[in-house]
């Protein structure tokens, strides 16, 4: 298993210079914008840097060692944030209850924002927000943090995390300073991820490419068991149009329970990654005559898989149906 720290505990941070570069300018410069729109794959550290911002904001020791705006991780500003107890920082996500992410960012916590902005900071010069993520907000809720950015704080500082931007209000993007992130070059994250889990070269490249550089989704994918997931992925596609059906009802019976949910959903992840990857292929090849097939394919396994986990369907019936579809544009 992979040591995958939440955000606000994550201090030393890779491949962040540019974002560093960006913020510090404008801190220097006495120009820090009051929105940060945080854009970028998921799992490229993005919320990471969103507590990397406000710990320095909040009055954080610097630690020149983790970066330009590395924090000490043992000041006490830090450990507030890390203990979630800093009275000036607030955090809107879709926080985990009884076991279960809730589905959006309710309106009422976003409604809090003009409130928690309209009071002094309690310890330094800011009060700083993070939406992690903006995409997670509900329709009202992404109408009442436009409000509060159309009336900018004086002391205050706005960071939202996105993972889709182009799905936000055009007019919430507009009013924030967009800063992008991209995932590490994948050698890079490879040798990171061969140190950190003591996997081997080629495992750790896969993972990579996986991740598409992204060191959380890394270590995310990791702790899912996504190596094996994308061996099984592999093995029914070529294996196509014949497959073993002792083997095929062994991994549906693999499906069953919390820990079959969290398989079922790798396997269908890795069975589209790589028909994608397929598709491309094909097409760079000159192979066209059945991208049509292999794009519907993938298309209804994203909509199967999403529709079994969301309706509660059996996901046996779900893995024997994507089988049928696989056979069909294979043959």
């Amino acid at each position: 298993m992979s040591d995958l720290a939440h955000p606000r505990d994550s201090f030393a941070l890779l491949g962040m210079e540019g974002p560093d570069h960006a913020v510090a300018d404008a801190l220097n410069r006495g120009r820090l914008h009051h929105a940060w729109l945080l854009t970028g794959p998921e799992g490229v550290g993005k919320a990471s840097f969103a507590y990397r911002i406000a710990r320095r904001l909040l009055g954080a020791a610097a630690d020149p060692a983790l970066g330009l705006l590395g924090s000490q991780s043992g000041h006490p500003v830090s450990r507030l944030i890390s203990a979630r107890a800093h009275p000036d920082l607030m955090v809107l996500e879709r926080a985990v209850e009884d076991g279960k992410a809730r589905k959006s960012i309710p309106v009422d916590e976003a409604r809090a924002l003009p409130g928690f902005f309209s009071q002094s900071p309690a310890s330094g010069p800011y009060r700083v927000a993070i939406i992690d993520a903006a995409d997670d907000l509900n329709t009202n809720a992404a109408n009442a943090v436009l409000k509060t950015l159309e009336e900018p704080p004086a002391c205050g500082v706005l960071l939202l995390v996105s993972h889709a931007p182009g799905r936000l209000l055009p007019t919430l993007r507009s009013r924030c300073r967009t800063l992008a992130f991209t995932g590490l070059e994948a050698r890079a994250l490879a040798d990171d991820l061969q140190a950190r889990l003591g996997l081997d070269s080629e495992d750790s490249l896969r993972l990579a490419h996986m991740a598409r550089g992204g060191l959380g989704r890394a270590l995310q994918l990791a702790n899912m068991d996504a190596l094996a997931a994308d061996d099984t992925a592999r093995g029914l596609l070529t294996g196509l149009p014949k497959l073993d059906e002792a083997a095929l009802l062994a991994l549906a019976d693999s499906f069953r329970g919390a820990a079959g949910g969290v398989r079922f959903a790798m396997v269908f992840e890795r069975l589209n990654d790589q028909i994608h990857a397929m598709a491309l292929r094909d097409s760079a090849a000159g192979r066209t005559n059945r991208l049509d097939r292999w794009s519907q394919v993938w298309s209804n396994l994203a909509e199967l898989a999403a529709d079994t986990e969301a309706l509660n369907l059996d996901r046996a019936d779900a893995l024997w149906t994507a089988v049928a579809q696989l056979r069909a544009a294979a043959a």
